[in-house]
């Protein structure tokens, strides 16, 4: 058969307030997911059995452990489908970046199945399951922007607030959730999430840079201390506000200006190649 294309979006969070540690070992968060346009693209192609891996990218694990696999493994139990697929995951969302781009091949890779095996199952459907692969699943199949509660799963759509120029700086240091929320410093401090919604609501980009937060950026800048000066470089070269995406390394400003993100640009690109100018969608 012909081979199918998905794009795989990235997310930022424009804010994250991570409440408390709940009784069962996840914390229970407050964070405001956005959609970007950078992306992955997958090809997938049906086999007659199992799940085969492959990509242009060293990082990405080829075994059980990749998201595209446990989606394949959920669904197949779910429906009693064992036909086989391979996976082409064309990577250009950094890896364990605060960027949500393995939970976003995973979203992908349900809506792939979704068609390939006839399943029309609903967005709701689809994101129902994605909830038991991971916390940022559920938003990579809504896409938008959107209040997230509970663990990240509980999703709230809030007014689209896409088009906005917003570039993406990542050092090349993998974070994994799990170190992050280790070496986290929980805080009595609440972010103004209530605010943030109403700047978003009235599209005023400026009043939403300035209210960013992140609960989880202290900690990470003290053990990585580039995270914060990239964060400077941004906001000292025109961005209206910077800040780093979920559990880092990626730090992403929010700009007006073209010519001023094209300079920061520059500027960052001696610290690292991974740098991009993208868009909220």
């Amino acid at each position: 058969m012909e081979e199918l294309i998905m794009d795989s979006y990235g997310k930022v969070n424009l804010a994250l307030d991570i409440l408390y540690k709940r009784d069962d070992g996840y914390h229970e968060i407050k964070s405001i997911k956005q959609r970007i346009s950078l992306r992955d693209r997958l090809r997938f192609k049906e086999i007659k059995e199992g799940v085969v891996i492959e990509s242009n990218h060293p990082q990405v694990p080829l075994d059980s452990s990749n998201l595209v696999h446990k989606a394949w493994e959920k669904l197949s139990s779910l429906t009693g489908i064992k036909r086989g697929i391979k996976v082409f995951i064309e990577k250009n969302i950094p890896v364990a970046a605060g960027l949500a781009g393995g939970s976003s091949n995973g979203a992908a890779t349900l809506l792939a199945l979704n068609q390939l095996w006839d399943l029309n199952l609903s967005q709701k459907e689809l994101m129902e399951i994605g909830k038991d692969l991971g916390a940022d699943v559920p938003f990579c199949i809504l896409g938008g922007t959107a209040l997230a509660e509970g663990i990240g799963e509980r999703l709230t759509p809030l007014k689209s607030f896409s088009g906005k120029k917003i570039l993406l700086c990542n050092p090349g240091i993998a974070i994994s959730t799990a170190y992050a929320y280790q070496i986290l410093k929980l805080s009595n401090e609440r972010i103004d999430i209530g605010g943030i919604i109403s700047s978003i609501e009235e599209d005023d980009l400026r009043s939403v840079a300035e209210k960013m937060e992140n609960t989880m950026e202290r900690s990470i800048i003290e053990k990585y201390p580039i995270i914060g000066e990239i964060k400077d470089i941004m906001l000292e070269n025109g961005a209206l506000g910077s800040l780093m995406s979920g559990s880092g390394s990626t730090v992403f400003g929010l700009y007006d200006d073209e010519e001023k993100m094209e300079f920061t640009k520059k500027k960052l690109l001696n610290i690292t190649d991974k740098v991009f100018n993208c868009k909220t969608l």
